[in-house]
């Protein structure tokens, strides 16, 4: 059977992902050992489905046009940068969101409960809506990297969340390819957002 590995986002503008390009670019200063994400393959993952059948992605679809139904444009905004397990022992580093924060979580959480519907394994950890700037992968310079990360600043930027997307991800030597192949808009304009190309 044919398989896909697949994840399920809500995709950033132009104008965001250059922005985290920008703190990419101020981090490498620290010459540090990390795998950084394409500024234009950066999203806001709500949930990681791995490898699926393409049976299962065809049954997804209608699961991300029903909880699209049910809940609003809303506007997002990005705040601090920061890593994981934490600053000093970077493994993974990302930019928080700031606005839309609980809107996220409650978009996810309904698209969890309803995958575990369909066959999907609940997800151990709480979900935090994050952006992955970078992976570290050795302690090359970590404490270079740890002073930039602490001082790092994040532009107060926002962009109207209006659409959920199913990706399919195939990685290559050169990174992964992203093919959105459903999406769905989330109902109404939020009020008083103006749209950001």
């Amino acid at each position: 059977m044919e398989t896909i590995r697949a994840f399920i986002a809500l995709e950033l503008t132009a104008e965001i992902q250059k922005q985290l390009g920008q703190i990419q670019d101020e981090l490498r200063k620290a010459d540090a050992d990390v795998k950084w994400v394409k500024p234009e393959g950066i999203h806001l993952t709500l949930k990681f489905l791995g490898n699926i059948s393409l049976k299962m992605a065809e049954e997804i679809k209608p699961v991300i046009d029903q909880i699209t139904k049910e809940q609003r444009a809303f506007p997002l905004s990005i705040s601090q940068v920061g890593a994981f397990p934490k600053v000093e022992y970077p493994r993974v580093i990302w930019v928080g969101i700031e606005q839309g924060k609980d809107e996220t979580v409650k978009l996810a959480q309904s698209l969890e409960q309803r995958l575990i519907q369909l066959g999907f394994l609940p997800e151990q950890r709480r979900f935090s809506p994050h952006l992955t700037l970078g992976r570290v992968r050795s302690n090359q310079n970590r404490q270079q990297l740890k002073e930039l990360l602490q001082t790092a600043k994040c532009p107060e930027s926002t962009m109207p969340a209006e659409k959920v997307i199913l990706f399919k991800s195939t990685l290559t030597p050169q990174g992964a390819i992203y093919q959105p192949l459903h999406q769905a808009d989330l109902s109404q304009s939020a009020p008083g957002l103006k749209r950001i190309m």
